[in-house]
């Protein structure tokens, strides 16, 4: 029988918390990822070298899964076997909190993996780890998260490729006329339609949101009539999108804000310890003046 779990969602536009206390020389940000209340204290543990996991506060309502789906538990654990390295505290903390959204979007019983689906997931995540240290870094992150939730990441690669090839290529009217043409991605769009207009399994999710907004995007589709028609066709509830779509724009403006501030706090430390490394050389050269002082008057 499918266990019952759930996820209660709050919007993700409450604001970015900016807490200062200047004699200790903290600061800490808080904020929300889809529904999931997320808090790194940068000053105790900048770069989250301390520890890679992360408290979460859920709201276990109603949300139906396989009934032999893993515990997130062991999703998470997948991940920190894959990826090894530590991670900075404002990318790990996202990142844990995402895992556990999409481990529930990936075990629901209705889920099945699709093109959009991943184009969006794939944005989001390039999004997020914007400005990650080392790209080679981010691939591997990206390569241990697609694996620990047993899909192919070369997969999620490709097909985000493809649907970005396929919409720089269309205008607004194409975009939406995919219905009455022929091709790879009319056809994967078609498929999308058909299940979810009740002729098979279709879970709409905010990745998918999120995957029709960058073929817009990279359409230059900017008119909001357009949207409109696009799930309409797809047969998707268009209030469900714009809602996401919100909580998206909201969540990438949270992320410049916490990266922000996380670059003022490492810089700040690396100056202090430049600072003391100075000091230390002078205290040793003044030692090392006195010594051969001491040693001529002898």
């Amino acid at each position: 029988m499918a266990t019952i779990s759930s996820l209660s969602f709050s919007a993700l536009g409450q604001a970015l918390d900016r807490k200062v206390k200047v004699s200790a020389a903290t600061r800490s940000m808080s904020s929300s990822f889809y529904g999931f209340r997320f808090r790194a204290n940068f000053a105790s543990d900048p770069y989250g070298f301390g520890t890679r996991t992360c408290s979460h506060r859920l709201a276990i309502q109603c949300m139906s899964t396989v009934s032999d789906a893993p515990p997130v538990s062991e999703t998470k654990l997948n991940f920190l076997k894959a990826y090894k390295r530590p991670i900075p505290g404002v990318y790990n903390t996202v990142l844990q909190e995402l895992i556990v959204q999409q481990h529930l979007m990936r075990y629901k019983r209705t889920y099945r993996y699709d093109p959009v689906f991943a184009l969006g997931f794939v944005t989001v995540y390039d999004k997020l780890m914007e400005g990650y240290p080392s790209d080679e870094d981010r691939e591997a992150i990206f390569r241990a998260y697609v694996q620990s939730l047993k899909e192919d990441p070369e997969q999620y690669r490709n097909d985000a490729k493809k649907l970005e090839d396929w919409a720089r290529s269309q205008s607004a009217s194409s975009l939406v006329d995919f219905p009455s043409r022929e091709g790879e991605v009319e056809v994967i769009l078609k498929d999308i339609s058909e299940r979810a207009g009740g002729n098979g399994s279709f879970s709409y999710s905010r990745f998918f949101a999120i995957g029709l907004f960058r073929l817009l995007e990279l359409a230059n589709a900017t008119e909001p009539t357009i949207l409109e028609k696009l799930c309409a066709a797809l047969n998707i509830n268009k209030r469900s999108v714009d809602r996401d779509l919100d909580v998206y724009r909201n969540l990438l403006s949270k992320l410049v804000q916490a990266k922000e501030l996380l670059k003022e706090y490492v810089d700040r430390e690396k100056k202090k310890r430049e600072e003391r490394t100075e000091l230390q050389k002078a205290s040793e050269a003044v030692a090392k003046c006195l010594g051969q002082f001491q040693y001529a008057g002898q």
